[in-house]
């Protein structure tokens, strides 16, 4: 037996062949096809794929193939002439269609120019079956689109095409792919078209709270505090980052940190009231009371309406006289006590409910000004706790 006889052989043998009722099978499939019953047709060769040995058969697959896309036309014109037909599944027939060409492709290369031209007329659908799905509030169906039109890019169907570099709506495909993970709460989904969608810079400040969320799920402290810290230097007036970022830095006591950051968002907007009362709350941590205090008093002056404030300036003026010799600066002890109860039974006026805030404060300062009746009052009340 000659060395070409048995490579025929053997190729031969890596040939799927179908038996007599599979070819019946197919051949029934393909009559379907031509008189127009692509459903009947596709069925017939779906069941036939579940066999893993016909799973690399070309002919079936390129039957496969125009089975779906017979279902996709007809569904394209019922929808054109605005006759009855479910959304849901024309965008699905679009999805396998893509799917099945890029499957067949790795079968049958020869057919890929012709099929990646056609692919490529229809590929928006799967954006705008992402939109469709996002409208329904199905999240994972709408992540299911985008991650398929993003992944046309690295597909060897359309490698002419150069998705890559030619396609500007890649990034926006991943920030929906992205916003859908968040959604889910899924924190792989939400990370895994992330720097994609960052490309997409009308919605990047979005994106990095996507990320950083993703980043608190997966309980990863580092890369939360950094994907906060990126958000912060790239957008500093948005409201998701500056907060977060302020808590975690006086939450592990490192307050010249958050000093610096209160400094650097004033730099940018220096009339905000929550940059103005973070700084005052910074001051107040560092000891640096009068500092404090005069931050707190320009945000009052800008907004009386805002309770916390006075919280801080009466605070500061209590912590004032806390450092001083009760001996030797009577007097000023005394006036800091002054200067401190007008705004804390102000604060008290303000958030009634804060209770556990404003009572052990205004008890210091009505035991150290000797006043009787007040002083009775809170001493009741924190006895009733």
């Amino acid at each position: 037996m000659t060395k070409q006889t048995i490579l025929l052989l053997l190729l031969l043998m890596m040939t799927p062949c179908l038996t007599l009722a599979q070819k019946k099978e197919l051949s029934q499939a393909r009559s379907s096809i031509k008189s127009g019953k692509y459903d009947d047709a596709a069925k017939v060769l779906t069941t036939l794929l579940r066999d893993s040995a016909n799973r690399t058969n070309k002919r079936i697959w390129l039957a496969y193939y125009d089975a779906v896309h017979g279902q996709y036309a007809q569904g394209n014109e019922k929808l054109y002439l605005k006759q009855k037909y479910d959304t849901a599944t024309f965008f699905a027939n679009v999805k396998r269609m893509v799917t099945v060409a890029e499957t067949l492709d790795s079968l049958a290369p020869e057919y890929r120019k012709s099929h990646a031209a056609e692919q490529n007329t229809y590929r928006p659908n799967l954006f705008n079956g992402g939109a469709f799905f996002i409208h329904k509030g199905k999240w994972m169906e709408a992540f299911d689109y985008y991650q398929t039109y993003i992944d046309c890019a690295r597909q060897p169907l359309f490698q002419a095409y150069g998705y890559d570099s030619t396609d500007v709506r890649l990034p926006e495909a991943a920030y929906w792919a992205t916003y859908c993970g968040y959604k889910l709460q899924d924190p792989v989904l939400t990370l895994r078209h992330r720097k994609l969608a960052l490309r997409d810079s009308t919605k990047a400040d979005f994106t990095l709270q996507f990320m950083a969320e993703a980043r608190k799920w997966l309980k990863d402290d580092e890369l939360y505090r950094k994907t906060l810290e990126e958000g912060f230097r790239r957008f500093p007036l948005f409201p998701y980052f500056f907060p977060r970022l302020m808590d975690i830095y006086t939450g592990m006591g490192q307050y010249d940190k958050a000093l610096t950051l209160a400094d650097s968002a004033l730099a940018v907007n220096d009339s905000s009231e929550l940059f103005l009362f973070a700084k005052s709350t910074v001051l107040l941590n560092l000891e640096r009371y009068a500092e404090s205090i005069k931050y707190s008093e320009r945000l009052i002056k800008q907004n009386p309406q805002l309770a916390e404030p006075y919280f801080n300036a009466g605070t500061a003026y209590v912590n004032i006289a806390g450092r001083l010799d009760e001996r030797k600066e009577r007097k000023l002890m005394r006036k800091s006590y002054e200067k401190a109860r007008p705004y804390i039974e102000q604060y008290r006026k303000m958030m009634p409910q804060e209770q556990d805030k404003w009572a052990p404060v205004l008890y210091r300062i009505y035991l150290n000004l000797n006043m009787g009746r007040q002083f009775d009052e809170i001493d009741r009340l924190l006895r009733e706790r």
